[in-house]
Protein backbone atom coordinates (compact mmCIF):
# COMPACT_ATOMS: atom_id res chain seq x y z
CA UNK A 1 0.00 0.00 0.00
CA UNK A 2 1.16 3.37 -0.90
CA UNK A 3 2.10 6.04 1.72
CA UNK A 4 -0.67 8.25 -0.11
CA UNK A 5 -2.79 5.52 0.34
CA UNK A 6 -2.31 4.47 3.46
CA UNK A 7 -2.34 8.45 4.58
CA UNK A 8 -5.89 8.56 3.30
CA UNK A 9 -7.13 5.44 4.81
CA UNK A 10 -5.92 6.64 8.36
CA UNK A 11 -7.84 9.57 7.75
CA UNK A 12 -10.75 8.30 7.23
CA UNK A 13 -10.61 6.33 9.86
CA UNK A 14 -9.71 8.52 13.01
CA UNK A 15 -11.53 8.91 15.70
CA UNK A 16 -12.72 12.01 17.43
CA UNK A 17 -13.24 12.79 21.64
CA UNK A 18 -17.09 13.10 22.27
CA UNK A 19 -16.90 16.92 22.69
CA UNK A 20 -20.37 17.02 24.16
CA UNK A 21 -19.30 14.25 26.81
CA UNK A 22 -21.80 11.95 26.52
CA UNK A 23 -22.70 10.52 29.95
CA UNK A 24 -19.74 10.76 31.55
CA UNK A 25 -19.73 14.53 31.62
CA UNK A 26 -23.03 15.61 33.03
CA UNK A 27 -22.84 12.49 36.02
CA UNK A 28 -18.62 13.34 36.93
CA UNK A 29 -19.96 16.98 37.08
CA UNK A 30 -23.09 16.52 39.39
CA UNK A 31 -21.12 14.08 41.34
CA UNK A 32 -18.17 16.97 41.27
CA UNK A 33 -20.60 19.19 42.57
CA UNK A 34 -22.09 17.20 45.47
CA UNK A 35 -18.66 16.07 46.72
CA UNK A 36 -17.19 19.91 46.64
CA UNK A 37 -20.06 21.40 48.43
CA UNK A 38 -21.22 19.16 51.05
CA UNK A 39 -17.59 18.64 52.10
CA UNK A 40 -17.35 22.56 52.78
CA UNK A 41 -20.54 22.42 54.86
CA UNK A 42 -19.24 19.54 56.75
CA UNK A 43 -15.83 21.44 57.37
CA UNK A 44 -17.71 24.76 57.69
CA UNK A 45 -19.80 23.06 60.51
CA UNK A 46 -16.95 21.03 62.09
CA UNK A 47 -14.94 24.46 62.15
CA UNK A 48 -17.25 25.84 64.14
CA UNK A 49 -16.51 22.89 66.80
CA UNK A 50 -20.08 21.18 66.33
CA UNK A 51 -20.97 18.41 67.83
CA UNK A 52 -20.63 14.88 65.56
CA UNK A 53 -24.63 14.83 65.83
CA UNK A 54 -24.91 18.30 64.45
CA UNK A 55 -21.91 17.56 61.71
CA UNK A 56 -24.00 14.56 60.81
CA UNK A 57 -27.37 16.19 60.59
CA UNK A 58 -26.12 19.20 58.16
CA UNK A 59 -24.48 16.46 56.26
CA UNK A 60 -27.59 14.52 55.90
CA UNK A 61 -29.70 17.81 55.09
CA UNK A 62 -26.77 18.80 52.42
CA UNK A 63 -27.09 16.12 50.63
CA UNK A 64 -30.72 15.85 50.81
CA UNK A 65 -31.17 19.79 49.75
CA UNK A 66 -28.96 19.54 47.21
CA UNK A 67 -29.60 16.48 45.69
CA UNK A 68 -33.38 17.49 45.52
CA UNK A 69 -32.40 21.03 44.24
CA UNK A 70 -30.42 20.03 41.38
CA UNK A 71 -33.35 17.30 39.73
CA UNK A 72 -35.62 19.88 40.61
CA UNK A 73 -33.35 22.74 38.39
CA UNK A 74 -32.48 20.11 36.00
CA UNK A 75 -35.76 18.97 35.25
CA UNK A 76 -37.58 22.76 34.44
CA UNK A 77 -34.61 23.29 32.36
CA UNK A 78 -34.85 20.77 30.41
CA UNK A 79 -38.19 20.40 30.32
CA UNK A 80 -38.31 24.02 28.89
CA UNK A 81 -35.94 23.46 26.71
CA UNK A 82 -37.50 20.32 25.16
CA UNK A 83 -40.70 22.85 24.96
CA UNK A 84 -39.31 25.33 23.09
CA UNK A 85 -37.86 22.97 21.14
CA UNK A 86 -41.21 21.19 20.12
CA UNK A 87 -42.82 24.79 19.76
CA UNK A 88 -40.15 25.53 17.21
CA UNK A 89 -40.50 22.45 15.33
CA UNK A 90 -44.17 23.17 15.07
CA UNK A 91 -43.60 26.29 13.01
CA UNK A 92 -41.20 24.45 10.88
CA UNK A 93 -43.85 22.02 10.19
CA UNK A 94 -46.19 24.66 8.98
CA UNK A 95 -43.65 26.44 6.76
CA UNK A 96 -43.04 23.27 5.21
CA UNK A 97 -46.50 22.84 4.58
CA UNK A 98 -47.87 26.29 3.87
CA UNK A 99 -44.74 27.07 1.43
CA UNK A 100 -43.01 24.13 0.69
CA UNK A 101 -41.07 26.16 -2.38
CA UNK A 102 -39.36 28.56 -0.19
CA UNK A 103 -38.72 25.94 2.21
CA UNK A 104 -37.15 24.04 -0.87
CA UNK A 105 -35.41 27.13 -1.91
CA UNK A 106 -33.80 27.82 1.79
CA UNK A 107 -32.81 24.58 1.69
CA UNK A 108 -30.94 24.59 -1.24
CA UNK A 109 -29.36 27.58 -0.17
CA UNK A 110 -28.20 26.16 2.97
CA UNK A 111 -25.97 23.86 1.12
CA UNK A 112 -24.78 26.09 -1.09
CA UNK A 113 -23.20 28.37 1.78
CA UNK A 114 -21.70 25.38 2.74
CA UNK A 115 -20.10 24.73 -0.24
CA UNK A 116 -22.03 22.24 -2.18
CA UNK A 117 -22.36 23.55 -6.27
CA UNK A 118 -25.76 25.72 -6.96
CA UNK A 119 -27.12 22.63 -9.21
CA UNK A 120 -26.14 19.58 -7.02
CA UNK A 121 -27.58 21.52 -4.17
CA UNK A 122 -31.04 22.61 -5.66
CA UNK A 123 -31.31 18.56 -6.61
CA UNK A 124 -30.10 17.55 -2.87
CA UNK A 125 -32.92 19.91 -1.78
CA UNK A 126 -35.43 18.66 -3.87
CA UNK A 127 -34.82 15.24 -3.07
CA UNK A 128 -35.07 15.96 0.67
CA UNK A 129 -37.73 17.72 0.52
CA UNK A 130 -40.03 14.80 -1.49
CA UNK A 131 -40.23 12.67 2.40
CA UNK A 132 -42.02 15.76 4.16
CA UNK A 133 -40.31 13.91 7.75
CA UNK A 134 -37.11 13.73 6.50
CA UNK A 135 -37.10 17.79 5.51
CA UNK A 136 -38.34 18.23 8.45
CA UNK A 137 -35.38 16.81 10.07
CA UNK A 138 -32.65 18.44 8.23
CA UNK A 139 -34.62 21.91 8.68
CA UNK A 140 -34.62 21.27 12.45
CA UNK A 141 -31.07 20.75 12.28
CA UNK A 142 -29.79 22.87 9.90
CA UNK A 143 -31.43 25.87 11.60
CA UNK A 144 -32.40 24.79 15.34
CA UNK A 145 -29.34 22.52 15.67
CA UNK A 146 -31.44 19.87 16.89
CA UNK A 147 -32.20 16.36 16.65
CA UNK A 148 -35.95 16.12 15.80
CA UNK A 149 -36.15 12.48 17.54
CA UNK A 150 -33.70 12.80 20.29
CA UNK A 151 -34.62 15.42 22.27
CA UNK A 152 -33.47 15.14 26.18
CA UNK A 153 -35.86 13.56 28.57
CA UNK A 154 -36.61 15.91 31.44
CA UNK A 155 -37.18 13.06 33.60
CA UNK A 156 -33.91 11.18 32.90
CA UNK A 157 -32.01 14.62 33.41
CA UNK A 158 -33.22 15.26 36.79
CA UNK A 159 -32.70 11.59 38.15
CA UNK A 160 -29.26 11.38 36.65
CA UNK A 161 -28.50 14.69 38.50
CA UNK A 162 -30.50 13.35 41.70
CA UNK A 163 -28.31 10.73 41.60
CA UNK A 164 -24.41 12.16 40.74
CA UNK A 165 -25.15 14.87 43.60
CA UNK A 166 -26.24 12.72 45.81
CA UNK A 167 -23.48 10.16 45.62
CA UNK A 168 -20.62 12.83 45.55
CA UNK A 169 -22.17 14.06 48.43
CA UNK A 170 -22.37 11.31 50.34
CA UNK A 171 -18.75 10.24 50.65
CA UNK A 172 -17.61 13.43 52.94
CA UNK A 173 -20.37 11.88 55.08
CA UNK A 174 -19.22 8.10 54.64
CA UNK A 175 -16.90 8.06 57.75
CA UNK A 176 -19.31 9.93 59.98
CA UNK A 177 -22.23 7.41 58.96
CA UNK A 178 -19.84 4.77 59.36
CA UNK A 179 -18.97 5.90 63.10
CA UNK A 180 -15.48 7.87 62.44
CA UNK A 181 -16.08 11.39 63.86
CA UNK A 182 -12.70 13.20 62.92
CA UNK A 183 -12.64 15.36 59.76
CA UNK A 184 -9.75 14.15 59.11
CA UNK A 185 -10.88 10.93 57.51
CA UNK A 186 -13.59 12.86 55.64
CA UNK A 187 -10.82 14.90 54.26
CA UNK A 188 -9.05 12.12 53.23
CA UNK A 189 -11.96 10.49 52.02
CA UNK A 190 -13.09 13.67 50.00
CA UNK A 191 -9.66 14.63 48.13
CA UNK A 192 -8.68 11.16 47.19
CA UNK A 193 -12.50 11.01 45.23
CA UNK A 194 -11.96 14.87 44.15
CA UNK A 195 -8.76 13.80 42.59
CA UNK A 196 -10.23 10.64 41.50
CA UNK A 197 -13.36 12.43 40.09
CA UNK A 198 -11.09 15.06 38.29
CA UNK A 199 -8.68 12.51 36.66
CA UNK A 200 -11.94 11.07 35.80
CA UNK A 201 -13.41 13.97 33.68
CA UNK A 202 -9.55 14.42 31.81
CA UNK A 203 -11.44 11.28 29.19
CA UNK A 204 -13.28 14.11 28.16
CA UNK A 205 -10.95 16.56 27.57
CA UNK A 206 -7.38 17.14 26.44
CA UNK A 207 -5.62 17.37 30.06
CA UNK A 208 -3.60 14.80 31.86
CA UNK A 209 -5.51 13.02 34.07
CA UNK A 210 -2.94 14.27 37.05
CA UNK A 211 -3.38 17.71 35.91
CA UNK A 212 -7.01 17.29 35.96
CA UNK A 213 -7.26 15.59 39.21
CA UNK A 214 -4.78 18.09 40.93
CA UNK A 215 -6.95 20.91 39.46
CA UNK A 216 -10.02 18.85 40.88
CA UNK A 217 -8.41 18.56 44.55
CA UNK A 218 -7.27 22.32 44.67
CA UNK A 219 -10.55 23.67 43.72
CA UNK A 220 -12.36 21.07 46.29
CA UNK A 221 -9.68 21.47 48.95
CA UNK A 222 -9.41 25.55 48.76
CA UNK A 223 -13.56 25.83 48.84
CA UNK A 224 -13.44 23.52 52.37
CA UNK A 225 -10.35 25.33 53.94
CA UNK A 226 -12.42 28.70 53.47
CA UNK A 227 -15.62 27.48 55.05
CA UNK A 228 -13.69 25.73 57.55
CA UNK A 229 -12.50 29.00 58.36
CA UNK A 230 -15.13 31.04 58.34
CA UNK A 231 -16.76 28.32 60.70
CA UNK A 232 -14.08 28.37 63.45
CA UNK A 233 -14.18 32.35 63.28
CA UNK A 234 -18.00 32.32 63.49
CA UNK A 235 -17.40 29.84 66.62
CA UNK A 236 -15.46 31.92 68.42
CA UNK A 237 -17.54 34.48 68.68
CA UNK A 238 -20.67 32.58 69.79
CA UNK A 239 -22.34 32.20 67.07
Amino acid sequence: MSQDASGRRAEMHHRHRDVNGGWLRPSVFGAMDGLVSNFALIAGVAGGAASTQVILLAGIAGLAAGAFSMAGGEYVSVASQRELALAEIAVERRELERHPEAELEELAKLYEERGVDPAVAAEVARQISADPERALEVHTEAELGVTLHDLPSPRIAALSSFLSFAVGALLPLLPYLLGVTSLVTSAVVSCVALFGAGALVSRVTARSWWYSGLRQLFVGAVAAGLTFALGTFLGGTGL
